[in-house]
């Protein structure tokens, strides 16, 4: 039986490796639930988490990324009140700060469904169309992850980065949607390991600041449409 009620939280700003903790202590769990349901006459519905998130400015680096893709030495990071992780997620290096929405769906696919290409390409048109909410045309550029304006011409640049882990088919990390962060921490490093794409934010791109909350608001309802899935026990804390 598929359990489509997934479980909203908004951490507000949290440090990166408290975050990474609290999503691989949920994941293990769901995993747990699965292997358990093995050897259950009726299995039990596994949970589905929806996280939202900020984090104060830090560095991070997927398996397959080039660690000289940081710009940054550890004098360097510590002069930019920087942090710097490895972690387990697929992709190349990105930043995260204040000021840019961080989402982490811990999702069991097999409740939606097991296609982790249609599962990264979903989570794309959630943002292209919270994007088009604010008049803004979202894209996708061929061969990479997350979303674009204007990704086939001169001026394209990244609104979206986007790096997922899952194992038996539970996810966990996500996607980071610029909002009105400090784009000034992108120039210390090669984002995604792509050189020639300009990172911009709604704020730049609007001439103004967006509400943070509605923003939330409209992108959680955008995510639940596509995945046909049923937001429950919210737990919210104050935007920041």
């Amino acid at each position: 039986m598929k359990n489509k009620h997934v479980i909203f939280q908004d951490w507000g700003q949290v440090d990166y490796q408290e975050a990474w903790d609290r999503q691989e202590e949920i994941f293990k769990k769901v995993v747990n639930e699965k292997t358990e349901n093995r050897n259950l006459e009726t299995p039990i519905p596994t949970d589905n988490y929806l996280i939202f998130t900020q984090h104060p400015h830090v560095y991070t680096l997927g398996k397959s990324g080039k660690p000289e893709n940081l710009l940054l030495d550890d004098q360097g990071l510590e002069d930019k009140h920087a942090s710097f992780y490895k972690i387990n997620r697929g992709g190349d290096i990105t930043y995260h700060g204040p000021g840019q929405l961080v989402g982490y769906p811990i999702l069991d696919l097999d409740n939606f469904f097991t296609d982790i290409h249609r599962y990264l390409r979903t989570l794309e048109e959630a943002i292209i169309m919270l994007l088009a909410d604010y008049g803004i045309k979202g894209d996708r550029l061929d061969g990479f992850t997350g979303v674009w304006i204007e990704p086939q011409s001169p001026r394209a640049r990244k609104i979206c980065a986007m790096g997922v882990r899952c194992s038996r088919w539970v996810t966990m990390h996500g996607f980071a949607l610029n909002v009105h962060p400090e784009l000034s921490y992108f120039n210390n490093i090669v984002p995604c390991g792509i050189d020639d794409k300009a990172v911009t934010s709604l704020e730049l791109e609007l001439g103004y600041k967006p509400d943070m909350h509605e923003l939330k608001t409209r992108l959680r309802s955008k995510i639940a449409e596509l995945f046909d899935m049923q937001i429950v026990d919210t737990v919210e804390q104050p935007t920041k």
